[in-house]
């Protein structure tokens, strides 16, 4: 948990700064943001594929939490809440309906649709019993299921025609002709194999050969670093040698951690936030790649929820994974026009080049985006009532980048 003064405004994301979070009432006091609630916030803007998410109240002292009729000791004191209005691309409020579902997919302890127009969600990262709710029918839980509440209907992922086709390579294809590749038109994206182990020497041989026929070719990549890790800290230096392989790159598809030994499975959970949390700090979009009983019977809730997932599960035509993933190894045994020999298959389910190009990922700057609306020279917002919130939402939207930036 971070504490700021009032008048500091650090990046805290690719999408917030500290001054979104910071307490509505009208004394300037310190404020608290939570880690974990931001990340989460980040993983929901990629989940909507939003234009942008504006917060009419994050942080809340007790006296102004208790002023727009909390207890004085809820999440918002705590710095783990946000109140939030989430917007498309297009400048359009994505529904709370769409939200709360989406934000239940993603693991969030506290969901609640707070005004009547279905414009804004009440977030936030609480441990223990969640509380699905809808405040304008009270404060109490009102369901275990957002889908069924709202009657939206749940994709099956499988079901879904994937975004992108896409191979994952390494050494092991030998020199590969890209260009036939390329010509063959089975391939949307290429993974490819960045390296293995912590030594500054196991970078893979092919990776920079294989990189800049991608980008001479326009076949948009990513990575992934195989692991040996058993320890956090050798998880840690895997990252660093990872690092300094992707350095003065771009990567249109996530940057992959590959944990797939034995030893290493043992401790999956630490090894991967390690490795993830290491390539986040340095900027890059980072997933999990394992099999389907690894991420049943190894990894934690939590971890596959604050990570993307790319899911190894072959020779099925469809997976029964339950969980959430973004990228699906499907096949081992590929066959590719410009590869000798077998080549894993993958299916992307997500548009990952153009969220990662928007939030500025892998090396690339983040795009900018504008709202045509008048700007009222209000710095704050208000929460608590349906009535004028959304027209000052949306008047004040057009110069939020500008001033959280100021």
């Amino acid at each position: 948990m971070a504490t700021y003064s009032y008048e500091e405004n650090p990046r805290l994301s690719a999408h917030f700064c500290a001054r979104e979070f910071r307490c509505k009432c009208s004394s300037p006091h310190t404020f608290q943001v939570s880690e974990q609630l931001i990340s989460m916030l980040e993983r929901l803007y990629t989940a909507l594929d939003c234009g942008k998410i504006i917060v009419s109240s994050g942080y809340r002292c007790a006296a102004h939490d208790k002023a727009v009729g909390g207890n004085g000791a809820g999440q918002h004191t705590k710095g783990t809440a946000a109140d939030v209005v989430c917007y498309d691309k297009s400048g359009g409020i994505i529904s709370a309906k769409t939200v709360c579902c989406k934000a239940q997919d993603l693991g969030f302890g506290g969901i609640a649709n707070i005004t009547s127009a279905y414009t804004s969600v009440h977030l936030d990262v609480r441990t223990g019993a969640k509380w699905y709710g809808d405040e304008t029918k009270g404060t109490n839980t009102v369901t275990s299921d957002f889908y069924r509440y709202f009657g939206i209907a749940k994709d099956s992922k499988d079901s879904r025609k994937a975004a992108a086709k896409g191979i994952d390579v390494s050494k092991h294809q030998g020199v590969i002709d890209w260009e036939k590749v390329k010509a063959s038109g089975q391939v949307d994206f290429a993974i490819l194999r960045a390296g293995f182990g912590k030594e500054s020497n196991q970078i893979d041989v092919q990776f920079a050969r294989n990189y800049s026929e991608c980008k001479r070719l326009g076949i948009p990549c990513g990575a992934y670093w195989y692991s040996y890790a058993k320890t956090a800290a050798e998880a840690e230096q895997e990252a660093a040698v990872c690092l300094s392989a992707l350095a003065g790159k771009q990567f249109e598809y996530p940057v992959a951690f590959d944990i797939e030994e034995k030893e290493s499975l043992q401790n999956a959970d630490a090894l991967c936030q390690a490795f993830c949390s290491a390539l986040e700090s340095a900027g890059y979009y980072t997933a999990i790649y394992t099999f389907k009983s690894a991420l049943e019977s190894c990894i934690g809730d939590n971890v596959k929820k604050r990570y993307d997932v790319f899911l190894s599960h072959v020779d099925v035509s469809k997976s029964s994974y339950a969980g959430n993933y973004g990228l699906w190894q499907y096949s081992w045994k590929g066959s590719v026009s410009g590869i000798v020999g077998d080549v894993d298959l993958d299916y992307a389910y997500r548009d990952y080049p153009a969220i990662i190009k928007n939030a500025g990922l892998n090396g690339f700057a983040k795009s900018a985006t504008t709202t045509p609306a008048a700007d009222t020279g209000k710095d704050t917002l208000d929460t608590g009532k349906d009535t004028d919130m959304l027209g000052q939402i949306l008047q004040h939207v057009a110069s939020i980048d500008e001033k959280l930036n100021g």
